[in-house]
């Protein structure tokens, strides 16, 4: 087992969002139109109009459970009432399309598997906008967690989440005494427990907000995180997803 601190490095560099400069776009083929989806214009949504917008978006078009569809299986996925930003940004996406555009773009074995990127311009106009940060104490890195990644190409003090980067936690099972000394924050015995018998990431608490959990599936998410890599973690095989709102 690595040091808390050589674990704890390793683990909060992976959630760089960092571009897979080795691959090629693939063919497109013409695509028919897509029907209207209602909720605020992805195109025009900056970081500070976007919570507003999306705490509305989320109050008239509720939900809470969302199947993320791979060739590896499905992955049925439980999100927060208490995290309402990301939660309606999630479902508003999701059911506009953008994420039948993407793919599980880094993939780090016992750790975490990271999605929500795709091969150059997307076909649904969606501008670079930000989520302020929904972190709780209630919610930690367990095995199963879903987060939402940031971007660390660019100044992020407030440590605003980006809009469309999510990552379903692996992990590894760890000693108390590890567990401690890795989260940003002091554990509740619950969740030292849940680290010692389920497994995670604690170095990532405090740091990255969590908006739900996997119920169904995660033996989908163990498959993927085992698919071999390229040099910069993205799958050799490309992982495409599809979500659906439930």
């Amino acid at each position: 087992m690595p040091t808390s601190f050589s674990v704890a490095c390793r683990l909060v560099l992976g959630l760089s969002l960092l571009a897979a400069c080795n691959q090629a776009p693939p063919a497109t083929a013409p695509t028919a139109a897509r029907p209207v989806v209602p909720g605020p214009d992805l195109a025009t949504l900056t970081d500070s109009a976007a919570p507003a917008a999306l705490l509305a978006y989320g109050r008239q078009y509720p939900g809470s459970e969302v199947l993320v569809h791979t060739r590896l299986g499905n992955i049925r996925v439980r999100l927060y009432d208490d995290t309402p930003i990301h939660k309606a940004n999630f479902l508003l996406l999701a059911r506009k399309g953008v994420f039948d555009e993407t793919m599980f773009n880094r993939v780090v074995k016992d750790f975490a598997v990271q999605g929500g990127q795709t091969y150059g311009a997307r076909t649904i106009r969606l501008k670079r906008y930000r989520l302020p940060p929904e972190i709780s104490t209630a919610h930690f890195h367990h095995k199963g967690a879903l987060g939402m990644a940031r971007y660390d190409d660019e100044q992020n003090p407030g440590r605003l989440s980006s809009n469309t980067d999510f990552y379903f936690v692996v992990g590894e099972k760890l000693a108390p005494s590890q567990s401690q000394a890795m989260a940003g924050r002091k554990l509740t015995p619950a969740q030292v427990q849940a680290y010692a018998t389920v497994g995670g990431v604690p170095s990532l608490d405090g740091q990255y907000t969590v908006f739900g959990e996997v119920i169904e599936g995660q033996d989908v998410v163990d498959r993927i995180a085992n698919e071999p890599v390229e040099s910069d973690k993205w799958p050799v095989k490309d992982i495409t997803i599809k979500v659906e709102v439930k």
